[in-house]
């Protein structure tokens, strides 16, 4: 038997085939990650989910919070602005609110298609009956994440009958998890029960500190990569033996290491990017990296509008390259004609600044700078 290949892929992520459809659409920035929730059932020590969306009943479609679970008109934008063809639907656990997902599967199903490509994340220690329920409304594949204690001894497992009874369905099924450091021995244990019930596909995440697991990580002895990454030392280098070691065992199942380079650098970029090319006004310039460029300008004592009328009769600035953004109390203009008027408005008393942010719903600011520069 031809021994099965080890395949480099973008940012230091790799695979062994077969390789998810899901992980393939979030390389093309394509899937929108939908947060069901943020409560969970479990307290992994390793969650890298915020304090702002943990432990609550919040919803987002990437990073716009919907109001509430019948606010699906956002998640309907949402998917419509970065050209979406799937969805990641995770948490917190997703079947802690499984009939929030099963009305969310049915939408994005009957608007986009049947092809709309649809995953779930979940530890399925609650309400994993209710799986057959979102498999019989087009749930395309789920991802099990069995809980570090349990790897050495899946057959042990509270979750081994769900998944079972999920291979034996139309669902595709993966098992997903985090590369703890020097775990090797534990990982490809969960590898080999995988293959042998015939699981298609694991994917493994290259441990990364965040604000929640910051903690944590420092009390076992985790420390950065480097100066420049978040990625937890020795991750990666785990990640490599085990692809190592499913080689040379010829499993038959796909494995795929995702790093945290891969993550912010390929699937985060490219969605970025997406939905620039979407939201984008006449006045945006879009960067290679997906952020918008704009030049913004304060009022300090008259109203928007005033402000507005001044640049339109006064500037003579076309209406397209100005918008009035009541949101963050501020006109926003090209920053190629703000940087000619700026001199003057300064004088007014006006505040001016070339400004990048995300093109995200929540608008990330990355950098200001102020005009005329100092």
């Amino acid at each position: 038997m031809t021994m099965k290949k080890i395949s480099p892929w973008l940012h230091d992520s790799a695979y062994i085939a077969p390789l998810s459809p899901a992980c393939r659409m979030c390389a093309k920035g394509e899937k929108m990650v939908v947060l069901v929730t943020g409560l969970c059932a479990t307290k992994c020590f390793y969650c890298p989910i915020s304090f702002k969306k943990g432990g609550t009943d919040r919803i987002f479609a990437d990073e716009w919070e919907l109001d509430n679970e019948r606010d699906t008109e956002k998640l309907i934008r949402e998917a419509e602005n970065i050209d979406a063809t799937g969805a990641g639907i995770t948490g917190g656990d997703p079947l802690l609110v499984w009939q929030r997902v099963k009305t969310y599967i049915t939408l994005l199903k009957e608007t986009f298609g049947e092809s709309f490509h649809i995953h779930l994340y979940t530890s399925a220690l609650k309400n994993a009956d209710h799986l057959s329920d979102l498999v019989s409304v087009g749930l395309d594949e789920v991802r099990f994440h069995p809980l570090p204690p349990t790897w050495k001894n899946m057959d042990a497992s509270p979750i081994k009958k769900t998944i079972q009874h999920m291979i034996d369905s139309s669902v595709d099924v993966a098992i997903e998890i985090p590369v703890l450091p020097k775990k090797e021995k534990e990982i490809f244990s969960l590898l080999s029960w995988a293959d042998q019930q015939g699981v298609q596909w694991i994917n493994l995440n290259e441990l990364e500190f965040s604000e929640r697991n910051c903690d944590a990580f420092l009390n076992q002895g985790y420390r950065v990569k480097n100066a420049i990454s978040a990625a937890v030392k020795g991750s990666q280098e785990t990640a490599g033996k085990i692809l190592k070691m499913s080689q040379k065992e010829n499993l038959k199942l796909g494995v795929h290491y995702c790093s945290v380079s891969f993550k912010d650098g390929v699937q985060l970029k490219n969605r970025i990017l997406r939905r620039a090319k979407h939201i984008a006004r006449p006045y945006d310039v879009i960067t290679k990296e997906g952020t918008l460029i704009k030049g913004v300008i304060y009022p300090s004592d008259r109203s928007l509008a005033s402000l507005l009328s001044v640049l339109q009769k006064t500037n003579k600035i076309p209406s397209h390259l100005l918008h009035l953004d009541y949101e963050k109390e501020r006109i926003e203009v090209a920053a190629w004609v703000l940087e000619k008027i700026a001199p003057t408005l300064t004088k007014q008393g006006y505040h001016c600044f070339i400004v990048e942010e995300y093109p995200t719903a929540d608008r990330l600011e990355v950098e200001r700078t102020p005009l005329p520069e100092l």
